[in-house]
């Protein structure tokens, strides 16, 4: 059989063992030009190759109820389970999605995008198949950046007594998008097949440390614990980026990227002098902190995403990665704030969703004025619904004490920070899309406003006026341009200038709002 024909588990249970390294460096490869040519997340597939052949190798998906935590390392697994012809329409409109996703394949057990759920989910299959009396295994494959979540140990305090056929793979490769923090990352570390250890304590039994790029050791563990009845832990060790020099070198710029020339590595893309939003945020900030040793920053294992290398590189004891614990990292901040510490606290809109208590009773019932710093508000492509930062507009509304600003373009954002950063008055949000600004980074001249200011951006011949929220006004102008309408820039969402809104309506007859959420039902512009 050729390789290239290889697109099920069934398929590839016809070669034999002496046929899989082949097939996995074959594999590889297959990887290494498809994203090359489509974008997408890159040097962590390629450190689970060898894991994801042998998962399937051995066990029987989709009976085998086979769950990938975070789940940006499951093109392999998309290879393997039928799904090879349509790896061209990845992350595309109407194709295959980046990450599993049960409407997509009965393959992909559970859907997820957002870190640490695994376990707990194949524990619910696991406990489902002992009440339905159904033979099958359950697997969660877990990094070691993922374990440092809360929700990962509270599936393993409730797995460990559970007596299910449950196997917890550890994909441990000292890398989540940036490299691991935090005790337990060190624990693993230590790990060299002592019979007692963390997992042992709380009722698994333990298998590893093991190369997780060596097949014939994989194989051997999963064919021997298949057998084995109980909750269990295999503790693999990968190099995420494996096989491709470039990306085993600089592990995080190669998490995820656009398309790119496989030979020599460089971007294939249009490439511009743009400035990211990021970039504009973690630039200004590291400006503030420069003038004021109380500034600090936190973020949940996002420092490259946030950019807050920029403050890191200068000021490494004021900039705290707390791993991938969203719900920690409020609070952390909230004790921050409370200390008398200016704290940004920088997150992406849709990890907020995971902390929402938190916001409400650590930081905003106690009044205390951390500075939320939201990225990839709105839309956000390629990562689709699991990661649009669609909710935020509507879920922040409803939190009391909060103020909450939503910047039209790249100026507006370094004022919006500066606002924040002289704000005491309680907690304060700024959010702002993914993607890039109309030009390059400039340093320009801050303005602040500590009270809520909408403008009129454009004023058209019409009585039809649109309001914009956000970025998004850059689309205001162009339906401007051709409607005669009229654009305001609302710039405070919480609370809203109401005398602005109020005099327009006076003056125009027809009201658009325009933002890149969910609706907001507000009395005032309704």
């Amino acid at each position: 059989m050729q390789f290239e024909d290889i697109d099920s588990p069934l398929k590839l249970k016809k070669l034999n063992e002496n046929q899989l390294t082949d097939y996995a460096a074959w594999l590889r490869e297959f990887l290494i030009g498809k994203i090359a040519e489509l974008g997408g997340h890159f040097a962590a597939n390629l450190g689970v190759v060898e894991l994801t052949v042998a998962i399937h190798y051995i066990f029987e998906a989709p009976v085998d109820k086979i769950i990938w935590d975070v789940g940006h390392q499951s093109y392999a697994h998309k290879i393997l389970t039928e799904r090879k012809k349509q790896f061209d329409t990845l992350r595309k409109l109407n194709g295959i999605s980046g990450f599993p996703k049960m409407s997509e394949s009965e393959f992909d057990a559970f859907g997820t995008a957002h870190s640490s759920t695994s376990i707990s989910a194949a524990l619910g299959y696991a406990h489902a198949a002992k009440i339905m009396d159904i033979d099958r295994q359950h697997i969660a494959i877990i990094g070691d950046g993922a374990m440092s979540a809360g929700q990962a140990f509270e599936a393993l305090n409730n797995a460990g007594i559970s007596n299910t056929n449950l196997t917890i793979i550890i994909n441990d490769n000292h890398i989540g998008i940036d490299p691991s923090q935090g005790a337990l990352s060190e624990y693993l570390d230590q790990l060299d097949y002592k019979t007692d250890n963390l997992f042992t304590d709380f009722g698994f039994q333990y298998f590893g440390p093991i190369d997780g790029h060596n097949l014939n050791e994989l194989i051997e563990v999963f064919k021997h614990t298949k057998a084995i009845n109980g909750p269990k832990v295999i503790h693999v060790r990968t190099l995420k980026g494996k096989g491709y020099a470039p990306a085993e070198a600089e592990q995080t710029k190669w998490h995820s990227t656009s398309k790119f020339d496989k030979l020599s590595g460089k971007g294939t893309g249009v490439v511009d002098n743009k400035a990211k939003y990021q970039d504009i945020f973690g630039r200004t900030l590291l400006e503030i902190a420069e003038k004021d040793k109380l500034v600090v920053a936190v973020t949940p294992a996002m420092i490259s995403g946030s950019s807050l290398h920029f403050m890191q590189e200068k000021f490494p004891d004021r900039v705290f990665d707390v791993g991938i614990a969203e719900q920690h990292a409020l609070t952390f901040s909230a004790g921050l704030a409370a200390s008398g510490l200016k704290t940004f606290c920088c997150i992406y809109s849709t990890f907020l969703q995971r902390a929402y208590d938190q916001l409400i009773h650590d930081i905003a019932l106690q009044n205390l004025p951390v500075i939320l710093v939201i990225d990839r508000a709105g839309l956000v492509g390629e990562d689709g619904p699991t990661h649009h930062g669609a909710f935020d507009l509507a879920f922040l509304q409803t939190v009391p004490n909060l103020t909450i600003l939503s910047p039209s373009d790249q100026d507006e954002l370094r004022n919006a920070i500066y606002t924040a950063y002289q704000h005491n008055n309680g907690p304060i949000a700024i959010r702002f899309p993914r993607g890039k600004s109309s030009g390059p980074y400039v340093q320009t001249k801050i303005e602040t406003d500590t009270k809520p200011k909408s403008v009129l951006a454009f004023q058209g011949r019409s009585k039809t006026l649109i309001i914009a929220v956000g970025t998004i006004i850059e689309e205001a102008m162009k339906a401007a341009l051709i409607t005669n309408a009229s654009v305001a820039d609302l710039r405070f969402v919480k609370p809203l200038d109401e005398s602005f809104i109020m005099d327009v309506f006076k003056h125009y007859s027809y009201t658009l709002s325009l933002h890149d959420a969910l609706p907001i039902y507000r009395k005032s512009v309704v």
